[in-house]
């Protein structure tokens, strides 16, 4: 197992994963959000994976998932040569990650609007068990297009669901976009809602631990329009 790195090591990481440029764009919009997270949010050990008291990281937002192995392997979750064989024959790191395959991954995704439900059922899950780990959901801005979100999102505010964080990568990709933005609908719902600078770190992290006592919180990370140069 290859020692933990940095953030500045995680663009030539993500070089050694050839084959997916289609993805590509749907990869780097995350990057920063992922590392913040995993660098100074989530409560995750690499040597216990499945320890019960750990925070839940959900990736909805499945396709193209190079950034997320490349920081499980600067956290140390994953071997760095398993980079060089990603979606190979034989493969553990597909185009779509796979929870029974990849230590640190806690949902198998790529078909998007499953996961923001997924996430109401484990921090519901975790709030009846008396833990008190955090769970948190990676979702995109054209991802919310799908019907199910605003059943979970609807739900998620009236079960007050404090120990639930979404997490919106836009990169304005979305089909119909969000009538006074995306932080405002969630707001509606009863949910704490922040906007952030998605390539900041030090304001990512703000928003994540922006207090939400007895409700769930999301936080909208704006990053460049799909297609534009970082």
């Amino acid at each position: 197992m290859r020692s933990p790195t940095g953030y500045a090591d995680l663009a030539g990481l993500m070089t050694r994963m050839t084959g997916d440029e289609k993805h590509e764009p749907a990869a780097t919009s995350t990057l920063d959000v992922l590392w913040v997270l995993y660098d100074r949010i989530l409560r995750v050990d690499p040597r216990h994976p499945d320890d019960p008291d750990r925070d839940r990281f959900l990736v909805s937002k499945g396709h193209g998932p190079m950034a997320l192995y490349a920081v499980l392997v600067a956290r140390g979750f994953l071997d760095d040569h398993l980079l060089d064989r990603f979606a190979g024959y034989d493969s553990t790191l597909g185009h779509h990650p796979d929870r029974t395959l990849v230590p640190g991954v806690e949902i198998s995704s790529g078909s998007l609007g499953h996961g923001l439900g997924l996430a109401v059922g484990t921090a519901s899950g975790l709030r009846l068990q008396g833990r008190d780990a955090r769970t948190v959901v990676l979702v995109g801005d054209a991802e919310l297009d799908e019907g199910s979100n605003f059943e979970a999102i609807q739900y998620a505010g009236r079960a007050g669901l404090s120990g639930l964080s979404a997490v919106v990568v836009d990169n304005g990709s979305a089909s119909h976009g969000w009538p006074g933005g995306i932080a405002g609908r969630f707001a509606a719902e009863g949910w704490a809602a922040v906007d952030a600078d998605g390539r900041d770190h030090d304001d990512l992290e703000r928003a994540f631990r922006t207090a939400h006592p007895d409700r769930p919180l999301a936080v909208v990370a704006h990053v460049e329009p799909k297609g534009s140069p970082r």
